[in-house]
């Protein structure tokens, strides 16, 4: 394959400032507010069934065709990839800005490769969850086999509904590594990671999104090859606009979004996507004639808004106001807000 792969302008001010950690340990204790809209509506049966059916042929699918998957992926199951896989779990650690002693989900776990990587490297605690009761056990497995119970907890289930499974408010991290595409409900994915996000935790998603087509003629062959990426994968390749759409309605502050960033000679080249195709007959290409790459790779962080006292001196600041005034904060607190840090902390001394 031959991915092309654009940079977007980021979004949001300021955009790929470092240090976000250090600044959420900065800040004084959040004033939590749910976020609107995350928690779930009321669904009929017919949209209950349907959701449990998709999720169930997900995990049908990684049943019949994980030992295949690792084969050839080994424990990382990620297309886009580094010849040398460090290199790019240290890279999404890095991004995810990881701590040690942070609480992190791994929203499709797979056989918990990258969840005992950053056990291990990161000294995080994860929470790492699959649809795929094989998977589940390979994972659980791979924990033991490394001494990781203490660090590593592997859940089957649905990520869909993660607050069923974590405590609510309890992770500072969440993260989809090209498991996202695999939502049928992106919306409802991401309102899933919010609810057990506590306020002002990451959101981390790496997968392929729907290329633009910049020729009208594209737009058919972009769309044949989607759907067989679709069909034979089980996933449903998501939208990018529509992604951003829902972040931002639900007041997510989008900090990154960029290409991923790693040096040409570590990238792999997604030559290994070939190989499992050969190995299973899985989504294998039939001819290279008027062949269009569909796809980007893309990374998106947000951050879940907060509320605290000095949240002024923070480079969310803007955000937050807003988003206090939406959940109408009352005039002295959105005062507050708005006053310089060490002022505010004088007339609180005082």
């Amino acid at each position: 394959m031959d991915p092309l792969y654009l940079v977007i302008a980021a979004v949001g001010i300021p955009v790929l400032m470092v240090a976000a950690a250090l600044v959420v340990k900065a800040r004084r204790q959040a004033d939590a507010v749910p976020i609107p809209s995350h928690e779930p509506q009321s669904e009929d049966s017919s949209k209950e069934e349907q959701d449990q059916g998709q999720a169930e042929a997900v995990g049908a699918f990684y049943d019949a065709t994980t030992d295949d998957f690792e084969k050839v992926y080994g424990e990382v199951i990620q297309a886009f990839r580094t010849h040398d896989l460090s290199n790019l779990l240290n890279h999404q650690m890095q991004v995810m800005e990881m701590e040690a002693g942070m609480n992190v989900v791994d929203a499709g776990c797979g056989v918990g490769g990258p969840a005992c990587f950053f056990a291990e490297a990161g000294k995080v605690n994860v929470q790492a969850v699959t649809i795929s009761e094989v998977q589940v056990g390979k994972a659980r497995e791979k924990v033991k086999e490394r001494g990781l119970e203490e660090r590593v907890q592997v859940l089957h289930g649905d990520y869909h509904r993660l607050d069923q499974l974590i405590t609510p408010q309890s992770a500072d991290v969440v993260y989809f590594l090209e498991s996202f595409g695999h939502s049928h409900d992106k919306a409802a994915a991401i309102d899933a990671a919010a609810r057990v996000l506590k306020p002002g935790g990451k959101l981390y998603i790496k997968d392929l999104f729907l290329r633009e087509p910049l020729r009208d003629e594209h737009i058919p062959l972009m769309q044949r090859e989607v759907d067989r990426i679709n069909t034979a994968y089980h996933y449903h390749i998501g939208d990018l606009y529509e992604v951003l759409r829902h972040l931002r309605q639900t007041g997510w502050i989008l900090s990154r979004l960029q290409t991923i960033d790693l040096p040409l000679e570590d990238f792999e080249n997604l030559s290994i996507s070939n190989e499992f195709q050969e190995l299973t007959g899985i989504g294998r290409i039939d001819s290279w004639h008027d062949y269009i790459f569909p796809v980007e790779f893309y990374e998106i962080v947000c951050y879940r808004p907060w509320f605290s006292d000095g949240v002024g001196d923070n480079r969310y600041f803007l955000q937050n106001l807003y988003y206090a005034q939406v959940h109408g904060k009352s005039e002295a607190e959105i005062a507050e807000m708005k006053m310089d840090p060490e002022a505010l902390r004088q007339q609180k001394e005082e």
